[in-house]
């Protein structure tokens, strides 16, 4: 534990002498972000130290799947929203059956779910060229010892700690977070 306060505290030290050398450039750059963004900052860091550093927790959103809710009853789910929400799958990764396929011996679920909205990642792209590089929007399930879990980017952080985006942009945005809130939120309770 002690190695871990003192990781902690190298951390924030390099952080804020960063922010001390750079102070008029942060300061210009925070006035430029979405509101919440330092809500959301605090959130991430949070999940970050609880999970001992791991980024991909601070930065992802998860949710455990209802005992008894079947594969087919979540990709349903995520199906039935995907429609409902006009977000297009664009593609999937059967990752534990191409394992299978490989080793000839069985693997625990691992399949990668992807949906895209064209019309808003070509706006988002235009906007920030980067963002191409989180397109298209995933969602995978991972089987573990206790059950199935969800997993997703975190969008309120994708959203939220960039830069203001033009309104229209904003509302589309909007739109995608909320369709895979909800295919997260109906896929791990298998309602469709």
């Amino acid at each position: 534990m002690n190695g871990f306060k003192t990781s902690i505290i190298r951390v924030v030290s390099v952080a804020l002498l960063g922010a001390a050398l750079t102070g008029c450039g942060t300061v210009a750059t925070m006035g430029k972000l979405e509101e919440g963004a330092a809500a959301e900052a605090g959130r991430m860091w949070d999940r970050w130290v609880e999970s001992g550093g791991d980024i991909a927790v601070a930065t992802t959103w998860e949710r455990k799947v209802k005992p008894g809710v079947t594969l087919d009853q979540i990709e349903q789910a995520l199906a039935s929203v995907a429609t409902e929400m006009n977000i297009r799958p664009v593609g999937e990764l059967p990752l534990s059956k191409e394992l299978e396929a490989r080793s000839g011996k069985p693997e625990r679920l691992l399949k990668v779910y992807n949906y895209c909205n064209p019309q808003t990642a070509r706006k988002m792209v235009d906007f920030s060229p980067h963002m191409a590089a989180y397109l298209p929007c995933r969602i995978s399930i991972v089987e573990q010892a206790d059950g199935l879990w969800l997993y997703t980017l975190n969008m309120d952080m994708m959203i939220k700690m960039g830069r203001k985006m033009p309104p229209e942009l904003k509302v589309d945005t909007m739109k995608v977070r909320e369709a895979i809130w909800q295919m997260m939120e109906k896929g791990s309770k298998g309602d469709f």
